[in-house]
């Protein structure tokens, strides 16, 4: 692992080693600066980690998770949102993710645009399918592109280690890549079960 502190003037490229959202993934940098792993560990749970995923053997005690996320069952056996919590402290994923306020733009899905504040007091906003070649794009209140969710190119081959989808955060944000990433895999969640 390199410095912390240390800027190289590169975007984390963090490779999506499953692409799935049922039971977690991995997220690795190509640079090998940043490793965050999300694991399900009950059902409609995750927990995000720094580092390689736990394992029961290697690791008697857990590591405390950067962040939990606990989806609720909802109608007809789907997901509804639930509660996030960072440092211990829950928050409803409604409040922690928030639709802008106003009316829709025309053509715009504003389902899948939210809003979040993250710990450096910044406001944030996902949305899908706004820029070519990306899946997901935050930007911040600037309208500066932050990070970006990139799904596999049709066509491309399969990788041994990596789904070939990308999450990209700007180097200066990288504080923030925990939040990025699970603020991500809530939208996610909210595009796959129509939350």
């Amino acid at each position: 692992m390199h410095a912390p502190g240390t800027r190289y003037g590169l975007p984390y490229i963090l490779e999506d080693r499953t692409g799935t959202l049922s039971s977690g993934s991995e997220f690795v940098d190509i640079h090998d600066r940043l490793h965050l792993t999300i694991r399900c560990t009950a059902p409609r749970s995750f927990m995000l980690y720094n580092g390689p995923p736990p394992t029961g053997l290697a690791c008697p005690t857990l590591p405390h998770p950067l962040a939990a996320m606990q989806f609720v069952g909802g109608r007809n056996s789907g997901l509804e949102l639930g509660t996030i919590s960072f440092q211990g402290v829950p928050l409803p994923m409604r409040m922690y993710l928030v639709k802008p306020p106003g009316p829709a733009v025309e053509g715009r899905n504003t389902r899948l645009v939210r809003r979040f504040v993250a710990s450096d007091g910044q406001q944030y906003q996902w949305s899908r399918k706004v820029q070519p070649n990306q899946e997901w794009t935050c930007t911040n209140h600037r309208d500066y592109i932050i990070a970006s969710y990139s799904l596999k190119t049709p066509g491309e081959p399969e990788y041994p280690d990596s789904s070939g989808c990308i999450l990209e955060i700007a180097e200066q944000f990288g504080a923030l890549a925990p939040e990025i990433l699970a603020s991500l895999w809530i939208m996610r969640h909210i595009a796959d079960h129509d939350m």
